[in-house]
């Protein structure tokens, strides 16, 4: 028979460990997709808590006199389980607004679908993209990357120490935005280039020979053409996974060094 007794105040500590993982797993890229069941959900995010938990000793428990006090320690530990998490989860965004610029230059802006993994309606290219770069991230071991994180934030941002500070959250916020449209311009660019191109030429045989409907063979061009340019940019699709691995690590830094004391 297996007999293990704890205090209640490793249970308090393992509580608030499980908070902010389960708070992290909730919005993370790959584990918040609502293909994951939600009873793998908690399973593992109890798992993961236990492990967080013996590696973290000697334990630091946090200081407090009423019920009140633990309940906020309990909200600071979620805040920063959720910040840790959406600051990986927002870079899969960039990818999105690239595809949306593919369908809006190609002529596919109209043709949005549902996503079934974030229920939200999203772009073709947009979802090609994301599957693609998703697929590509998970091969490349980005999931393992994101916990090894979270385990790394209780040595920078220990229980109950969790303080955020408003201008490097703000500084980070910005630098995301600037990245976001950057890097969405920079994945889209060969389509949007070729695009570009084909629409300078309309333009010049539309004034060539103006009795050609050049907006009803426009259409049909620019769709061809972006759908074999598109064809022949998937071997960029591992440079594109490149470059939201990096935004992903450069944003989780940002977001827990403006959450340390």
């Amino acid at each position: 028979m297996i007999q293990y007794s704890f205090s209640l105040q490793e249970l308090e500590y393992y509580l608030l460990v499980l908070v902010r993982v389960t708070s992290f797993l909730f919005v993370a890229p790959f584990f918040s997709m609502s293909g994951v069941p939600a009873r793998v959900k908690i399973t593992f995010g109890v798992f993961v808590s236990y492990l967080i938990y013996q590696v973290t000793m000697p334990h630091v428990y946090p200081e407090y006199n009423t019920v009140v006090g633990y309940a906020i320690i309990v909200l600071k530990e979620g805040i920063t389980g959720l910040l840790v998490g959406f600051s990986a989860n927002i870079c899969n965004s960039i990818v999105l607004f690239a595809g949306r610029i593919v369908d809006m230059e190609i002529g596919l802006s109209m043709a949005n679908q549902m996503d079934p993994t974030t229920k939200e309606n999203a772009s073709v290219t947009g979802m090609f993209y994301q599957y693609m770069v998703l697929l590509i991230l998970l091969l490349s071991g980005m999931h393992r990357f994101i916990i090894q994180a979270l385990v790394e934030t209780y040595e920078l941002i220990p229980v109950n120490r969790m303080v955020i500070n408003q201008e490097k959250m703000l500084d980070a916020w910005i630098q995301f935005l600037g990245d976001y449209i950057i890097l969405g311009f920079r994945l889209c660019l060969p389509i949007f280039g070729v695009v570009l191109i084909v629409n300078v030429v309309l333009g010049i045989l539309a004034k060539v020979s103006p009795q050609m409907n050049m907006f009803a063979v426009g259409i049909q061009i620019k769709l061809f053409v972006g759908l074999c340019v598109l064809f022949f940019s998937i071997t960029l699709l591992p440079h594109m996974a490149d470059l939201i691995y990096t935004q992903v690590k450069i944003v989780m830094v940002s977001f827990v060094e403006a959450m340390m004391q």
